[in-house]
């Protein structure tokens, strides 16, 4: 097992690693006013992109749309907006991502989605995208985007393995895909094995670990139980009798964050991909920790 395997430069790792955080569109004012201060907070860091989240069922798509667009147009990051296959035509999925494009947004984050009754069966759109893949390519005719896939090194939940997973990774990027973000998962091994399988089958496409905060750890096991990820009984146990201890979770949190994407950085991971939760204080420590460094924020300039 190589340890250089997906290094993109030389041995100063922490000079060429880059990051991404992921957001989500405010349902409230106060929310909103959140969401703001965490993205100013985060954007001296000058990460790679930023992505914002899709609703089941394409239910967050005004929220989205508009909270990428403010993006493009008030700040200097450069926004990733989710879209998926769920709930719309062909015709109605194109007309979002030409209006992507007029925003000025570059990069898209494709994905199936999920229904939008929780546990339910995913069942296309009669007249809609069918796949992640048939998606890709719809994007792709219509701009030169960069987009931005899902990879699952435990296994999607619905998947009937994880060989079905890599050979649908596959797919993604045959179709087009430029980088997967990797579902969380606090077993580093699993990550490291999972770069080797996929380059094993040929794909060569940047693997970013993504990373997610435990602070709410009840939180952190209700969306792992759904979407397959598995509780390490070490990480159970740094959290036993900590609920009324908001203080010590943060810090136990930073802890196993920083810990592990430098594990993950001495395997040769150079990217890693925050889920922010639209919270800035544990993901601008864990940038300060990596040594990432802050630059002043300029005015954003409009894209050409």
């Amino acid at each position: 097992m190589s340890k250089t395997s997906d290094k993109s430069a030389s041995d100063a790792g922490q000079a060429a690693t880059q990051v991404s955080f992921e957001f989500f569109p405010p349902k409230t004012p106060e929310m909103e006013d959140t969401l703001w201060r965490a993205i100013r907070r985060l954007e001296p860091f000058q990460p790679e992109l930023v992505s914002v989240t899709y609703g089941a069922g394409g239910s967050t798509r005004e929220r989205t749309h508009g909270t990428v667009k403010r993006i493009v147009q008030e700040t200097t990051l450069k926004p990733a907006a989710h879209l998926t296959c769920v709930g719309a035509s062909k015709g109605e999925t194109d007309d979002v991502i030409r209006a992507y494009w007029d925003a000025g947004i570059r990069h898209i984050v494709a994905l199936r989605g999920d229904m939008p009754e929780l546990g339910a069966p995913y069942v296309p759109h009669p007249q809609g995208y069918q796949s992640t893949p048939d998606l890709i390519e719809g994007i792709r005719k219509i701009g030169n985007f960069e987009v931005i896939v899902s990879a699952y090194p435990e296994k999607h939940p619905e998947s009937v393995s994880l060989e079905a997973d890599i050979e649908l990774l596959k797919r993604k990027v045959d179709a087009g895909a430029t980088r997967a973000i990797s579902q969380f998962v606090f077993d580093t091994e699993k990550h490291t094995r999972f770069l080797d399988r996929v380059r094993h089958e040929g794909i060569n496409v940047p693997l970013v670990p993504g990373i997610m905060p435990t602070t709410n750890f009840k939180g952190t096991k209700r969306m792992a139980e759904r979407c397959g990820a598995s509780i390490p009984k070490w990480l159970d146990d740094y959290y036993v009798g900590l609920d009324d201890e908001l203080e010590t979770r943060k810090l136990i949190a930073a802890y196993v964050a920083a810990e592990q994407v430098n594990r993950l950085r001495a395997y040769g991971f150079d990217r890693f991909h925050f889920y922010t939760l639209n919270q800035a204080d544990l993901t601008f420590a864990i940038c300060n920790v990596l040594g990432i460094h802050r630059h002043p924020v300029r005015s954003a300039s409009p894209v050409a």
